[in-house]
């Protein structure tokens, strides 16, 4: 059982807030661990104490409720979500419409733009990716206002390498988009004779132009997923 949360304005219940049926079956278990319920009971405290956590409570699973197992095709993994007030929505990379693009995903459309073809867009609300098979998972779901990685290393890892192994277990043809090293690290679990993994320098500022352009990714993706009798994924959005 869940501890009951203890701020009406931020409180987390993976029984109500994780709905894909598929992801609660394959993550039941994993929740209910005692390092999980006590991860969900010291964030609910700290909104209770007044801190600014994002996503949205009942965003925080949102890459999971849309793309379920069974339609996943791809994989790009993000780190922790964004933590300035409004942009983060629960997926990776992803902003909500009318936002300042954050410059790795400035980075990531300038890709596109020299990879596919791919007009950049107005928004950058990357939900019409899910809708295709694109799971946007951060390793990390949470964050507090203005603080990177606050909450790296409290025990959502746990939680989002069950969801990378699942994946690597029950699904084949897989395309998993691993950017920068902590995402590879991540990822070293993944089936290189079952899965498609692309690999190059985080799409940052810091990092981008180090191998992130240039590497093609998102041709690669769907020449694999054409390779393997998939439907390609149409980037524009």
């Amino acid at each position: 059982m869940h501890p009951t949360p203890t701020d009406t304005r931020w409180s987390l219940d993976p029984d109500l807030a994780l709905t894909g049926p598929g992801w609660r079956m394959a993550l039941s278990s994993v929740l209910a661990r005692p390092q999980q319920c006590a991860l969900i009971q010291w964030l609910n405290q700290r909104a209770g104490e007044g801190v600014q956590i994002y996503p949205p409570a009942e965003l925080v699973f949102r890459a999971l409720n849309a793309t379920p197992v069974g339609k996943v095709k791809v994989v790009i993994l993000g780190q922790d979500p964004y933590h300035g007030p409004g942009q983060a929505q629960g997926l990776s990379f992803s902003v909500p419409a009318g936002l300042t693009f954050p410059p790795s995903l400035r980075n990531i459309f300038k890709e596109l733009s020299n990879d596919v073809a791919f007009n950049p867009p107005e928004s950058g609300d990357l939900t019409p990716w899910t809708n295709q098979g694109v799971l946007l998972l951060n390793a990390v779901l949470t964050v507090e206002q203005a603080q990177a990685n606050a909450h790296r290393g409290k025990g959502w890892e746990t939680v989002t390498d069950a969801v990378i192994e699942h994946i690597n277990q029950s699904r084949d043809n897989v395309v998993f988009m691993l950017w920068g090293s902590y995402a590879q690290k991540k990822g070293q679990m993944i089936d290189r004779q079952r899965h498609c993994v692309l690999t190059a320098p985080h799409p940052s500022p810091l990092s981008a132009h180090r191998g992130w352009f240039g590497s093609g990714h998102f041709s690669a993706a769907n020449a694999y997923l054409r390779s393997t009798g998939q439907t390609p994924v149409d980037w524009q959005l």
